[in-house]
């Protein structure tokens, strides 16, 4: 789904909160933090962190859990929730740009590869001529996905290595492929009636898919690392910094490795 109103946004914040630790929900309570997160493993991961910081620094984590990549940036902006850890770089650039947010990066989380999957073939090299193939609609992960189709010498881009390339960028397209342009979310559910989707780990483990079973998939040199994100000011608050000591943790790492069985790779060690 696509929800742009802030007070929807806020609506949902409310309504989806999972409350980790505590009870305070007030912004200025330096004991406690509001966080929004994607449904499923990414919430498991906050919920990790959310120990460590009770446990190591006394600090309640409040987590809302949202299904789709405009609610986060819209409750954060409206002061529903205090920072949100879904989005890499490039796209919190472009909703900053398009939305007016002013937003920083107070730390990293993981790189969550986006790999091609097909229920329909086993090898990049038996897709036919004129396949369907999904991709996600927001503009920085449709990128990913076009970049990586790229890479394979299936389309030729304006600019192969552009963060902002979009189906406009293709200059060649021999194999005739297909794009339908998709809700991240929806991907995974598509992919019986198409011959190929790109998704990102973080619904493909979800749907017991892992990165091994992907035609094709991002490297470990990946620019797209998740951020903890907070409006501007916030990044040198005490409990924002908490917060990110407690994600970038051995035990969150360990958590990460049991749900994502290898689709998830320490951004902050990676980009040291």
């Amino acid at each position: 789904m696509r929800i742009s109103p802030k007070g929807l946004g806020t609506a949902l914040a409310l309504s989806a909160s999972v409350m980790i630790a505590g009870c305070g929900n007030q912004s200025d309570d330096e004991n406690t933090v509001r966080v929004g997160t994607m449904a499923g493993p990414e919430t498991a991961l906050m919920e990790t962190a959310a120990e460590v910081a009770k446990d190591k620094y006394g600090l309640d984590v409040e987590i809302t859990e949202f299904n789709d990549y405009v609610s986060p940036n819209a409750a954060l902006d409206d002061g529903s929730i205090d920072a949100n850890a879904y989005q890499h770089q490039p796209y919190l650039d472009s909703m900053m740009a398009d939305r007016g947010f002013d937003f920083v990066a107070a730390g990293k989380t993981f790189v969550y590869p986006i790999g091609a999957y097909s229920d329909k073939y086993k090898s990049i090299d038996e897709l036919p001529d004129g396949a369907t193939i999904a991709v996600p609609n927001d503009p920085s992960n449709e990128a990913r996905a076009l970049l990586l189709l790229a890479r394979e010498n299936l389309i030729e881009l304006r600019d192969p290595q552009s963060p902002t390339a979009t189906p406009d960028d293709i200059t060649e397209n021999p194999h005739n492929y297909q794009l339908r342009e998709l809700d991240a979310a929806q991907l995974t559910r598509a992919l019986p009636d198409v011959d190929m989707a790109f998704i990102n780990s973080t619904y493909s483990v979800a749907a017991d898919m892992t990165v091994d079973q992907a035609l094709i998939v991002e490297d470990g040199d990946s620019p797209y690392v998740n951020l903890i994100v907070v409006r501007q000011g916030d990044q040198n608050s005490e409990k924002i910094q908490h917060l990110v000591d407690a994600f970038q943790s051995q035990q969150v790492v360990d958590k990460a490795d049991e749900l994502f069985k290898g689709g998830a790779i320490a951004g902050w060690e990676k980009n040291q």
